[in-house]
């Protein structure tokens, strides 16, 4: 068993970044959003992740550039505190501790060093009442400090950040809730309520949904359900407040923004339209349609230069102000939208689950963003309340990634299923999945299971549905010499249903569940082979063991029951009693991995099949039903695991959460190296902050500081060479009067060999030299001093390695050249 706090389970992605307003900075070079316990800082230019600010205990509930320093943001969260940050270094500078339930964040330049915060009313902590109040934020040096100067300005008011906004600079600040406005004026100290009635003659809904207030004028825009909008003005006045209408959305206005200098504003709802209104002249509207989602955010960047859309489908959509899609910032998909299991594509190791609405995502684990969405209906989603359209329900790679296979189903008016098997095949040139074969309506009704053989030599799909039958499709080809997919074989047993159905890990056996019957046949003659009952309780989930386990077969039941039984002696092995919602294996090894739900939260069993004792066990996981699971192969395996956590050594374990954030296990070596490598080196003031700076800092200095030393310590102990003169006069020397190349490589070439002579024989040689050339030698002397007297040449490679000395006669043989005339070969260029 691994001792607790070994291993850990932390969040690997895919948190929510629709879940409040995005913020741009000042220059509009980047946007923020909150994704979990974080903030994310995305640059609107590539779209890319450059920062995520962690700190935060509990959700971030929002975000706000501070209004003093642009280069800094405040955020918010559940867990009770205000947090600065220098957003373009990543550094938290100050915690503020207020000791409420943080559900949103404003700040106004008119009031510095004050944050306003929705919290839950103090006399009513566990009732959805809130109030908005302004905290006095303290200027002390402490890194943490209490903030308690609270004051109140509005009770009852609606927590959703989109239901309050500051108007004119700050001078006061409107909040929506029900059928009623509130206005608070700071000056005045004073609130003045505005009410309309729950419909009109027409029969509309006037709730409140959105308030944005004109940044110059007094003028306030609020959104209703029945998709009007309402600019409201003089509503300073009690009795003589005034609104006119402005009707396009055919349903809930989601979110209204003003833009900056006030020209235009934005609004946004379930249609999946931007729509620009013109301010004073509403009749006029430009519209960017077929934005993919519902809109849940709309604002815009304070040079008013970019506009950005928050969307149901955990998607940001970063648009110019002439009404230009420039990126999309796509996140893992939420909500009830997850219909297929969670995959691992095998040629990109990516995660593969269903995208927008009939896509299927492709998202990097690695880099926690989307890598592409592939369009498996082909339709164009039409976004209106009550329509069915076709959903991507199931899907399955074969174990080499060349071949997909998609279900997607619609009910329509005769509560009839339409359902359409699509087989896919990967393109080389296109890198992607083109459709190969379509079968409609291959079951009477929906189909249940959808799984590949694994087997490498055999492209074989089984589909179950709830007609009672299982079909085997091979891959063959037409009449028209064309590869497609034909139904092969069609299975049964008992006029049963079918509830589950999945390949060995070698595919010579296939088990398909009828009920609470497990059936085992071959997939080459499709004899059933035998079959499996148990105590009462249909058959949920299938698996077959793996490596040294491929005897076992495991099954959970309805009635709680985890069985294993073997393959071999065809008894059950053992069994005991798990409420599993989730069974996955592990590709690379025997391990299993088994979610169960009691109590509230989800419970986390690895085993192996050959025994019922787990390996780990690891007890709340997180809180709610797990929803899917995956293991992912890693790269290269964790040499660094403990005996303990050998099974996360190969692969690693994802899962999604009852709020879709995608969670994963690490060992506590792991975290410590994900921490270390995630440390920013601090530079110097005097660096040039460019990409290559930013990522040596001060780590390339410290390297230049050892190896400077190196160099002394190695020039004190050893001397120049003496071959470095002879270097230097061959490079000092005019190159028109050199002799040839070849002719000074040899000696070049000789002065860098090792010397076989000792120092004995080398000082007989040169004193004979210095006998039999005394006079050329006196008449050289002045020459001979200066080279001594020469910079030495300072190269790593020759501090490194020592070159040889050359010999006196070597030396004066050199010099013999330099003194030659060559000039008379400038004169062959005349002939």
């Amino acid at each position: 068993m691994v001792e607790p706090g070994e291993i850990r389970v932390v969040r690997s992605g895919g948190s929510k970044i629709n879940f409040r307003k995005p913020v741009f900075t000042l220059d509009s070079k980047f946007l923020l959003c909150s994704s979990g316990d974080s903030v994310k800082v995305y640059s609107s230019a590539t779209e890319e992740c450059v920062r995520i600010l962690h700190g935060h205990s509990d959700l971030v509930t929002g975000i706000a550039l501070n209004p003093s320093n642009h280069l800094q943001v405040y955020s918010c969260s559940v867990d009770g505190t205000v947090k600065l940050w220098d957003f373009t270094d990543g550094i938290l500078i100050k915690t503020f501790v207020i000791g409420y339930k943080l559900l949103a964040l404003y700040v106004s330049p008119d009031h510095e060093g004050t944050v306003f915060l929705i919290i839950p009313m103090e006399s009513n902590k566990e009732s959805e009442a809130f109030q908005l109040v302004s905290v006095q934020l303290p200027k002390v040096s402490d890194q943490e400090v209490e903030a308690r100067d609270v004051s109140i300005l509005l009770s009852n008011v609606n927590p959703a950040p989109k239901a309050t906004s500051f108007g004119r600079g700050g001078t006061y600040i409107a909040s929506v809730k029900g059928l009623h406005m509130s206005v608070y004026f700071f000056k005045k100290q004073k609130t003045y309520r505005l009410a309309l009635k729950a419909t009109d003659k027409k029969g509309a809904k006037n709730m409140f949904t959105c308030v944005t207030c004109h940044p110059k004028e007094d003028c306030i825009a609020t959104g209703h359900e029945d998709g009007k909008i309402r600019l409201w003005r003089n509503f300073n006045q009690k009795k003589e407040y005034t609104y006119s209408t402005q009707h396009w959305h055919h349903n809930i206005v989601k979110d209204l923004s003003f833009t900056p200098a006030g020209t235009n504003m934005l609004s946004g709802g379930i249609e999946s339209v931007l729509v620009q209104w013109r301010y004073g002249e509403e009749t006029r509207k430009d519209f960017l349609p077929r934005l993919g989602a519902a809109i849940e955010y709309v604002c815009a960047s304070p040079d008013g230069v970019l506009y950005c859309t928050s969307h149901s489908d955990n998607k940001i959509t970063i648009i110019q102000s002439n009404l230009k899609v420039i990126g999309v910032i796509q996140g893992l998909v939420k909500g009830d939208n997850i219909k297929t299991n969670l995959m691992i594509d095998p040629r990109s190791k990516a995660l593969v689950l269903n995208g927008k609405p009939g896509h299927l995502l492709f998202y990097s684990l690695q880099h926690d963003k989307q890598l592409y969405n592939l369009d498996i209906v082909q339709q164009e989603y039409i976004h209106e309340s009550g329509l069915q359209q076709f959903e991507v329900v199931k899907a399955a790679f074969d174990a080499q990634g060349s071949w997909l296979a998609t279900v997607e189903e619609r009910k329509n008016k005769l509560s009839e299923w339409e359902v359409i098997l699509k087989m896919w095949g990967y393109d080389e040139q296109t890198q992607s999945f083109v459709l190969n074969t379509t079968v409609t309506s291959p079951h009477e009704g929906q189909i249940t299971v959808l799984c590949f053989c694994n087997a490498n030599e055999t492209s074989m799909l089984v589909t179950a549905g709830k007609d009672g039958q299982f079909k085997a499709w091979l891959l063959g080809e037409n009449s028209d010499q064309e590869t497609c997919w034909t139904c092969d074989f069609v299975g049964s047993y008992h006029n049963l249903s079918v509830t589950n159905s999945c390949f060995s890990a070698d595919g010579s056996l296939l088990a398909v569940s009828f009920q609470e019957i497990v059936t085992i046949w071959n997939p080459d003659s499709w004899d059933l082979l035998c079959t499996f009952c148990q105590p009462p309780g249909k058959i949920r989930k299938l698996c077959f063991g793996r490596l040294s386990c491929s005897k076992y077969l495991l099954g959970t039941t309805t009635n709680n029951l985890l069985c294993c039984w073997n393959l071999l002696t065809c008894k059950l092995e053992w069994s005991a009693d798990l409420n599993v919602i989730c069974l996955e294996a592990d590709p690379l090894s025997e391990n299993i991995a088994a979610f169960s739900f009691a109590s509230g939260s989800s419970d986390l069993f690895v085993f192996k099949p050959s025994e019922p004792r787990p390996l780990y066990v690891h007890k709340a996981v997180c809180l709610g039903q797990v929803q899917r699971a995956v293991f992912a192969p890693r790269e290269a395996a964790e040499d660094n695991c403990s005996e303990s956590s050998q099974w996360l050594n190969r692969s690693r374990l994802y899962f999604l959460s009852e709020h879709m954030d995608l969670m994963t296990f690490v060992t506590k070596s792991e975290e410590d190296w994900i921490v270390a490598s995630n440390k920013q080196l601090s530079i110097d003031e005097s660096t040039p902050v460019t990409p290559f700076s930013l990522l040596l800092g001060r780590h390339r200095q410290q390297h230049q500081t050892d190896l400077d030393k190196q160099k002394d310590q190695l020039a004190a102990r050893v001397q120049n060479p003496q071959g470095t003169v002879a270097v230097k006069e061959l490079l000092q020397t005019p190159a028109y009067v050199l002799p040839s190349a070849s002719f000074l490589c040899t000696m070049f070439v000789n002065s860098l060999l090792i010397c076989k002579h000792g120092n004995g024989e080398v000082s007989e040689e040169i004193d004979e030299d210095m006998d039999s050339d005394k006079e050329e030698d006196d008449d050289s002397e002045k020459e001979m001093d200066s080279l001594d007297n020469l910079q030495e040449f300072k190269t790593e490679y020759l501090l490194e390695e020592q070159a040889p000395e050359l010999s006196r006669s070597e030396e004066k043989e050199l010099k013999k050249l330099r003194k030659t005339d060559y000039s008379w070969l400038s004169k062959l260029r005349d002939y």
